[in-house]
């Protein structure tokens, strides 16, 4: 574990849902609950000071027309972001609710929407709206873009104008001689002034429209 994240500090107290450091900051994502329980499909993520930012406690990894809604937690277990499925979606469209403003009512406009953008090509470009802007032809104007290849953990979020918010790639461990670790514990890049949680929740997703497997269908 101490290889994984500095520490197993919990408390959440000092943690901001907006990044405010001056230079990018290297969180630390694992694919595996903070349960604990052998074959759970989550997520635990750790801050740069090595405590438990955000999390996904799931049972099971479902097909999504089989999946209600995935939750991202806060640290402590505090429920922040409601992320469905769209189902009659050929982009493979996921939408994000707030769990405080409408615990129950998921008919409202979401908070954002993640989309892929080729229907046919197996690519993992989509495309994140977060309101309506639009261009003069009509067309909506994407908040941000990610590019890349999340199955091999390295792709990249950028804003409107092209610039890079957020990054993914490969970690390694902190011992003397350091190695690549697996693909479920890899690294978040995160630039000054970014939102945490809308980043998280777009890994979470990610996770999702890429199909891969990573646990089973089943707990064990």
């Amino acid at each position: 574990m101490s290889r994984i994240h500095p520490t197993e500090a919990k408390n959440t107290d000092t943690i901001e849902l907006a990044s405010t450091s001056n230079r990018p900051t290297v969180w630390t994502v694992w694919k595996k609950s903070s349960m604990s329980f052998q074959g759970t499909d989550g997520f635990s993520i750790f801050d740069s000071q090595g405590k438990l930012a955000f999390r996904v406690d799931n049972y099971s990894r479902r097909h999504k027309y089989l999946t209600r809604e995935i939750i991202l937690l806060d640290g402590s277990g505090k429920p922040l972001l409601a992320l469905r499925p769209q189902i009659l979606s050929m982009h493979d469209r996921w939408n994000a609710y707030s769990v405080e403003d409408c615990p129950n009512d998921r008919s409202k406009v979401p908070i954002f929407s993640v989309r892929r953008c080729a229907i046919l090509q197996n690519t993992d470009s989509s495309e994140v709206f977060i309101g309506c802007s639009k261009t003069d032809n009509n067309r909506l104007i994407p908040s941000f873009a990610i590019d890349g290849c999340f199955e091999k953990r390295c792709c990249r979020i950028t804003d409107s104008k092209g610039k890079e918010v957020a990054k993914i790639s490969r970690k390694k461990n902190s011992g003397e001689v350091p190695v690549m670790l697996s693909d479920d514990v890899f690294s978040l890049i995160l630039h000054p002034g970014v939102d945490c949680q809308i980043i998280m929740a777009l890994v979470v997703i990610m996770d999702r429209i890429c199909h891969k497997s990573f646990t089973p269908i089943m707990c064990h």
